[in-house]
């Protein structure tokens, strides 16, 4: 078992559901493109009122539309049951190099944002998802040119270069947007 990694080291990578059966296991969302690649970033963390705890899969499969797993820590139905929207965890050097132009969430939360007229829009508090495409939720700093929360499309028509040594995203964005 590894040790315990620092909670800023770690990336959220799915979330546990409700019970399936009666030995243990729990549904598993996972926020990953490809679902099942979740099982290839061990070891898992869960974070407790007592700190970092390890959740060790011992067993997993594709049920229906979704997947099930199964775990050391969790024995039976009943310790299940308390384990209901639970985030899982990873540490970041469990996950693959992302590709050239591809990006973790985590790595922009985080980042200022400004736009092609060289004006600070704010700093990417959030990023999540519509179906269509992911969208920055990018928020007001002392920094910017006003005080308003603006959701930008993270789409190639709109982000222009992302450059995480100097911590920015330039985007073709105009302020009154």
């Amino acid at each position: 078992m590894s040790s315990t990694p620092s909670p800023d080291e770690l990336v959220k990578i799915g979330q546990l559901k409700k019970p399936y059966g009666i030995k243990g296991w729990l549904w598993v969302f996972s926020e990953l493109d490809e679902r099942d690649t979740i099982f290839e970033m061990q070891p898992w963390w869960i974070k407790t009122a007592t700190g970092l705890r390890p959740l060790t899969v011992t067993n997993w499969r594709k049920q229906g539309a979704g997947i099930v797993a199964q775990f050391e820590q969790i024995p039976d139905r009943n310790i299940a049951e308390t384990m209901n929207g639970v985030p899982i965890w990873t540490a970041k050097d469990a996950m693959p190099e992302p590709e050239a132009d591809e990006y973790y969430w985590s790595d922009l939360i985080g980042l200022t944002v400004n736009n092609e007229q060289d004006e600070c829009l704010g700093e990417i508090t959030e990023m999540f998802e519509t179906g269509a495409h992911a969208i920055m939720r990018v928020a007001a700093t002392d920094a910017s040119i006003d005080a308003e929360e603006r959701l930008i499309p993270w789409h190639k028509q709109t982000v222009v270069t992302v450059d995480l040594v100097a911590k920015t995203v330039l985007v073709d964005w105009q302020r009154d947007y």
